[in-house]
């Protein structure tokens, strides 16, 4: 018996041909072709390095706020009853601006000449008059420019932030100064009503500027 007999029970085990690779599996390529990728697997160009890992933005860079923040919302009823003092003064401004001007008109017709003392008083009241009715005249638009500022808070960008920064800012210099001069006065009645204006101002101010008020007017608007 020789060992190449293929019916030899003491010769070598027949060869056996490569088994087929199943479906599904990665083809072994030949040199210098690039690896089929499984099926469904995601391609990736031949020769192209791996994908790093993309780098994280910095805390809340892909947060966009849903609802308004509480400080804003704050901020905005603050400045709702700032409108409402506002308006208040103005009417009252406006009142005392027209009896002044009564009792002027009143002086005038008093009044027989230019050495009269009644004609000192009356072009004093027209003066006054006058001067009353510009600063009710600027205190009404004060109120006005409150509301704008708070209604837009839902739908405003940076021009509407940047306009609260600085008005809650001046209003709350106002404060501080008139602030100093009731405690200068030493009395506790004229330090409650310029306190409540610092804390007002102050969070008009803060509200905008804090990251998720600078986030909420930066948001996008579709």
């Amino acid at each position: 018996m020789s060992f190449g007999d293929p019916n030899n029970p003491y010769g070598p085990p027949p060869q056996q041909p490569p088994a087929a690779p199943g479906y599904g599996y990665p083809q072994q390529a030949p040199p210098g072709v690039p690896p089929q990728q499984p099926y469904g697997a995601p391609q990736q160009p031949y020769g192209a390095y791996p994908q790093a890992p993309a780098y994280p933005g910095y805390p809340g860079a892909n947060m966009v706020p849903q609802s308004m923040p509480g400080l804003l919302v704050t901020a905005r009823v603050f400045l709702y009853i700032i409108s409402a003092v506002q308006i208040v003064l103005g009417l009252i401004y406006l009142y005392v601006a027209a009896f002044v001007n009564d009792v002027s008109d009143s002086a005038d017709s008093l009044s027989s000449s230019s050495d009269d003392p009644f004609s000192d008083i009356s072009d004093f009241g027209d003066a006054a008059a006058g001067l009353i009715a510009g600063i009710a005249i600027f205190v009404l638009a004060l109120a006005a420019l409150s509301i704008t500022l708070g209604v837009k808070f839902g739908r405003g960008g940076q021009g509407v932030r940047i306009t609260t920064v600085i008005y809650g800012a001046l209003g709350t210099i106002v404060g501080l100064l008139l602030l100093f001069v009731g405690l200068d006065s030493g009395m506790a009645s004229a330090v409650i009503f310029p306190l409540l204006w610092v804390v007002f101002g102050a969070i008009i101010t803060a509200a905008p500027v804090v990251p998720s008020g600078t986030a909420w007017f930066a948001r996008p608007r579709y």
